[in-house]
């Protein structure tokens, strides 16, 4: 997301701004942000009376007067308008105050409290406000008798509900009952106590009201901001007034201060002590003016990481605190942190009261949400949560989203920040550590640390009790102990200006904040240089124009990806195959090739690609050599000492503040009251005076200042900013809310814009998976590697489930449980099953409930079908026991329908209860969006041209009831049989072992783990009875959970004395396609051919195959030692062993069998080609075979030998069921 405005500011700052209350209109209720704390207010409350609400929502006769909120609005602003940065009033209003208006008496406390905000518009641009909100005295007696009037009517309210009996409903309502059982008893003393607490008096009270002084600017200079803002209310708090009008100092700020270049630092006058900023080179990473070590304080590292993770993963964020400049500054430290990567979707750090309906967006955001200091987590209904990752500041705690993977070398990463962290001073694990004690850190108990909710922080290295106690603490101590790192004797680091002899010319702790920032962005942005060191490898350029490009990338891929991971370790995996398909890595690559050299490159890109040009110079990283060793960071000290350099020399000092022509009488001091500002002084900015003159020599570095600004906003390219700012998919479409004009009509909008939005990204997504599914990608990258594809594939699943569940929650009219899809099949479960339920029809999953098996009757059996029905499948997913959450369960569900190429006829079935959408879903909902619905389904039924085995290759460990048929021949008595069959399943993740069926059965049901994918059945019988020869068929088995059913063709006898004498065979199965029940009962496949000739030699001349007679050849030969060479004699050898093995093995195979076990053992071995070349030169075969035989054609015997040569390159992996019982 870019920083950017137009290259038309070279000033400080664009605006100064005064809020508060307009005496004129007087107290007018801030409606919506009332109504939502009035529903939160009575969301727990017995009965939730309407009469509370009196008509008039936003009055709110529950709250205290003092708590309500009142409507704010924008007092005064200068200048009126800038060309390069108009002003929104709105959002500039809304953020500023972003409650509304506070009260309080001389009883309540009233420390000004600081701020920071960002204006994010819809092309991504931002612009940075910092305000300074403290209370005045209100002196208009309107507004104080107006406060007295709520208060009695409030009293009035307040002894109607304390008189009203009420009847308890139940145990819920008994938990949240507010009144005593017995009112008329503690009437009196509750109206005495509710008179004393957050009363007002207007005859004894003093009544404050809350008002806000904010600065407007193009970049974050905060901490410069906050100074300007603090002397400014210090000024009219001050029993001295100031020694110049207000109006000079704002003045100053507006039209005498410039902003600094690129790589400067520059001084300026506040009203008590100066101001200094510096600026980051281009060379450097971007400004970033917060304090992040208070994030550390509040959160822990381990916290940050994995919400660190979650943003970089593109999840839902929410963060929560009762103080908006925490919210602000985690949401920014943690984007700061990302580079180069840029957070592309809804951003907004601090959301106003009225914009709470944004929540509702099916998208990924990072949000902040004021909390009140007294309602807990439990009590906090969020319309959706399976994708969140819910960050409660204050109580340290975080909540993570199921399935998150670990950034890579997490445990390294830990330590390498926690070193950094401790040089300041700055405990890992929170706010326990000063720099001026450490003896308090060496002295902190566990006890403190098991009582807080800092879940899984990093705990102190010098705590061994603690690292006792956490597994993760305790093995990221022995990898430090093994790289030989004493964290004992790390010593806090001394103050950074104690050595420059007083040269700095900011605060110290303002350079220590600094050096703090830069050293730990630096060790996050090593991360990414060493992930992605060689990542221009894998871009893939745009073989034609770029217009052309980029009308058509949707349908594009820009990056490598198959190629990429399958350069990567393989614990880096989980975490790459998702980021890599994230918006901020698509925008980051899109930059990349739209760069045609490195001046064209924005900011961050050229900073990055530096940096990796760096380390291969290096040669720290390079693009053949990967490995999982951790490197840390090795710039650092480079990186602090540019800030130390800028900060003890500055290179441009402002001009002072002056008086300006005022009228005498102008510019009065009242102390503790910010006065009302001359406009007339304000609005416009200098002209051609002695001011001005003054500042001619600065010109140049304003041209300079404009050109690297221009530079570092990446706008001198329409074209390209264009590309990179337009959206790729849903993301950047609906990147932001606005914070104005907040119309019905507006608010609709915007929701249309949802529904437009997340249809887009169904389309993309489904195409995609497809493209990705029938390899066309892996195809013309060469790449197919089966881990890699199975990692994307189950990636792309996630993502499709993750857009389920937010299209699932848009539009909730009450959220039930942490998953939208889930809670609405529960409740279509429980409508139907109220409707026509009927004992015995869904009975245990999967199972045939006729127990009896059915007998041969001479005429074949026939599977019958499984019953395709919705709620069977959630029973399945219900019964297994290992899918704890609503989240898993929906996630297995739709696994479960994409494999049985279900899920668009499934979730047809769900939306087609329409009285239950209307129950469930608000009308703008995308559920209730007839015509978005309609192609969302059409776009899903388009996995059905693809075979998914998501559920089968995911749940691996789950109980699964397989059913086996067996089908004989009906010809020659095959079906007559006495003898007692049996059957082995096997598949890619495991086999049942020997399954005995019953006398005269031909099918069975039986339940074992998860087989996965099914490869082959062994079947035979123990040749006992009159009729022990038998001819089978095929044999089909089913999962009765997937609905997969396999076919393996047999054709062949298994008796004594009949075809090659086997009595048992391994059969290979394939998967069968749905089909009519016509084709399911017609499964014959004829016998495989053989070459007449050679069928005939073997008839005629002897019983045993040519194998055999080899071995007794070549066995005959080594005792008679008629041996050419050693290697003829090495391979003759392992060909007579691996010949003893099979004959001797103890299994009832045929001649057929033995030389599949033998084709297969050669192929494991790469001994193939060396046993055709033996049995081809060996003297029996002219004895076996006729002249027209292949084996005695030499060159087709070497065109063989060379195409079995190949097999060497492979790693052959035989199942079981292929060399049961040969040892070797």
């Amino acid at each position: 997301m870019t920083t950017g405005f137009s290259s038309g500011s070279c000033r400080f700052a664009d605006y100064f701004v005064i809020c508060g209350l307009d005496t004129e209109s007087g107290l007018e209720p801030d409606e919506l942000s009332a109504l939502c704390q009035y529903i939160e207010a009575t969301k727990f409350r017995d009965g939730a009376r309407g009469k509370l609400a009196r008509g008039n929502e936003g009055e709110n006769f529950e709250q205290s007067p003092l708590r309500r909120t009142f409507k704010s609005k924008v007092l005064a602003h200068y200048p009126d308008n800038v060309e390069w940065n108009p002003f929104d009033q709105d959002a500039v209003g809304m953020l500023c105050m972003p409650k509304g208006l506070s009260f309080r008496t001389q009883m309540d406390s009233r420390e000004p409290q600081f701020h920071s905000f960002i204006i994010t518009r819809e092309d991504g641009s931002r612009t940075y406000g910092f305000a300074l909100t403290f209370f005045e005295e209100v002196t208009s007696k309107q507004i104080c008798s107006a406060m007295q009037t709520l208060y009695h009517m409030h009293n009035a309210e307040q002894y109607d509900i304390l008189h009203t009996p009420t009847t308890p409903q139940g145990p819920e309502d008994q938990r949240h009952q507010h009144t005593p059982s017995r009112p008329m008893l503690h009437a009196a003393p509750a109206i005495s106590r509710l008179q004393r607490f957050n009363s007002y008096d207007i005859s004894r009270d003093t009544l404050y009201v809350s008002k806000c002084i904010c600065l407007i600017t193009p970049m974050a200079f905060a901490q410069a901001c906050r100074k300007v803002l603090q002397q400014l209310h210090q000024a009219v708090t001050s029993p001295q007034p100031p020694p110049l009008p207000l109006e000079s100092y704002i003045y100053n700020i507006l039209y005498e201060v410039p902003l600094p270049p690129s790589g400067r630092s520059l001084k300026f006058s506040g009203v008590y002590g100066p101001v200094v900023c510096q600026r980051p080179s281009t060379s450097e990473l971007p400004l970033f003016d917060f304090a992040i070590s208070e994030m550390f304080n509040l959160l822990g590292v381990e916290n940050v990481l994995q919400l660190f993770t979650c943003a970089l993963l593109e999840m839902q964020i929410l963060l929560y605190s009762q103080h908006y400049q925490r919210l602000m500054t985690v949401a920014e430290s943690i984007t700061a942190l990302m580079f180069p990567f840029q957070w592309q979707h809804v951003y907004v750090p601090i959301l106003p009261a009225s914009l709470l309906h944004f929540l509702d967006a099916p998208v990924p955001y990072l949000m902040g949400l004021h909390s009140n200091g007294q309602d807990d987590r439990t009590k906090l209904e969020l319309p959706q949560e399976a994708n969140l990752c819910f960050v409660d500041i204050d109580n340290h705690f975080i909540e993570l989203p199921e399935e998150l993977p670990q950034f890579p070398n997490k445990l390294e990463f830990i330590q390498e920040i926690s070193e950094v962290l401790m040089s300041f001073g700055v405990s890992p694990e929170g706010n326990i550590y000063s720099s001026d004690s450490q003896a308090k850190y060496r002295g902190f108990r566990a006890a403190d640390m098991v009582s807080d909710k800092r879940n899984g922080n990093l705990a102190s290295p010098l705590n061994s009790y603690l690292l006792r106690e956490n597994e993760t603490i305790a093995r990221l101590q022995a990898l430090v102990k093994r790289t030989g790192v004493s964290l004992d004797k790390l010593e806090v680091r001394e103050d950074a200006s104690s050595n420059k002899d007083g040269r700095v010319q900011c605060d110290e702790e303002e350079l220590k904040m600094h050096q703090l920032n830069i050293q730990v962005r630096e060790v996050f942005a090593n991360r990414f240089t060493q992930m992605f060191a060689d990542y221009e490898v894998f871009v893939i350029q745009p073989s034609h124009d770029k217009e052309s490009w980029f009308t058509n990338r949707d349908q594009m891929q820009n990056f490598d990806k198959a190629s990429f991971l399958s350069d990567q370790p393989e614990p880096y995996l989980p975490f790459l195959s998702r980021f890599l398909e994230t918006q901020m890595f698509a925008s980051f690559i899109d930059s990349k090739i739209l760069c045609h050299d490195d001046e064209e490159k924005e900011h961050t890109l050229r900073v990055f690609d530096a940096r990796v040009d760096k380390i291969r110079m290096l040669n720290v990283r390079t693009p053949t050599l990967r490995t999982s060793m951790y490197q840390k960071c090795t710039n650092i000290e480079e990186a602090e000492k540019a800030i130390e350099m800028r900060v003890s020399k500055i290179d441009h000092t402002a001009l002072h503040p002056h008086l300006l022509d005022m009228k005498i009488g102008q510019g009065r001091y009242e102390q503790g009251f910010f006065p009302r500002l001359q406009s007339d002084v304000l609005s416009t900015g200098p002209t051609s005076n002695k001011w001005a003159k003054r500042s001619a020599p600065a010109q140049w570095r304003r041209r300079d200042r404009q050109k690297q600004h221009a530079e570092h906003l990446y706008l001198d390219n329409d074209q390209r900013e264009k590309y990179i700012q337009e959206a790729r998919n849903l993301g950047t479409t609906i990147r932001q809310p606005k914070l104005s004009n907040l119309s019905p009509s507006v608010i609709a909008q915007t929701n249309w814009k949802f529904v437009e939005g997340l249809l887009k990204e169904c389309r993309n997504k489904t195409k995609r998976m497809l493209v990705e599914k029938m390899g066309r990608e892996a195809v013309e990258l060469g790449h197919g590697e089966v881990s890699i594809t199975g990692v994307e594939e189950n990636t792309l699943i996630a993502s499709l489930c993750d857009l389920l569940e937010r299209i699932w929650s848009h539009g909730l009219q009450v959220k039930q449980g942490k998953s939208a899809l889930w809670s609405h099949l529960l409740h279509y479960q429980d409508s139907k099953e109220k409707k026509n339920a009927t004992p015995g029809s869904l009975g245990p999953p999967g199972f045939i409930h006729d127990t009896e098996r059915r007998k041969s009757d001479g005429g074949g059996s026939v599977m019958p079908p499984l019953k395709i029905s919705l709620i069977q499948d959630m029973r399945h997913i219900q019964n297994i026991s290992e899918i704890k959450t609503d989240v898993g369960k929906a996630r297995a569900w739709v696994r479960l329908s994409m494999e049985k190429k279900l899920l668009s006829r499934h979730l047809k079935q769900l939306l087609s209860d329409h009285e239950l959408t209307k129950k469930l879903y608000k009308r703008y909902a995308f559920l209730r969006c007839d015509d978005e619905k309609e192609q969302f389904l059409y776009h899903l039924l388009s996995f059905n041209a693809v075979d998914y085995f998501c559920f089968t290759n995911v749940f691996t460990t789950i109980m699964i009831p397989y059913h086996v048929v067996v089908v004989p021949s009906k010809k020659l008595g095959g079906s007559m049989f006495t003898a007692n069959p049996w059957v082995c399943v096997s598949g890619e993740l495991a086999e049942t072992g020997v399954l005995q069926v019953p006398r005269n059965t031909l099918e069975i049901t039986f339940e074992c783990q998860n087989l996965g994918k099914l490869t082959t059945v062994q079947m035979g019988h123990d040749n006992t009875g009159l009729y022990a020869k038998w001819l089978v068929e095929c044999v089909v088995v089913r999962n009765e959970i997937t609905g997969h059913t396999y076919k393996f063709p047999c054709g062949r006898w298994l008796g004594k004395g009949v075809d090659d004498g086997s009595l048992e065979r391994i059969l290979v199965g394939e998967l069968m396609t749905p089909s009519s029940e016509n084709d399911e009962r017609m499964c014959r496949t004829p016998p495989m051919q053989q070459s007449p000739g050679m069928m005939r030699r073997f008839v005629t001349i002897s019983p045993n195959s040519k194998p055999k007679k080899a071995q007794v050849y070549f066995e005959s030969a080594e005792q008679r030692e008629v041996t050419p060479d050693e290697n003829w004699q090495t391979r003759v050898r392992h060909f007579c062993r691996f010949m003893r093995a099979i004959n001797n093995a103890p299994r009832n195979i045929g001649k057929d069998g033995k030389f599949q076990m033998l084709v297969c053992l050669g192929a494991r071995d790469h001994l193939l080609h060396h046993w055709i070349a033996l049995l081809a030169d060996c003297p029996i075969t002219s004895q076996m075979y006729e002249d027209t035989a292949l084996i005695k054609d030499r060159s087709l015997v070497n065109s063989l030998i060379r195409v079995l040569q190949t097999l060497q390159e492979f790693n052959i992996t035989l199942e079981a069921s292929l060399v049961k019982g040969v040892g070797i």
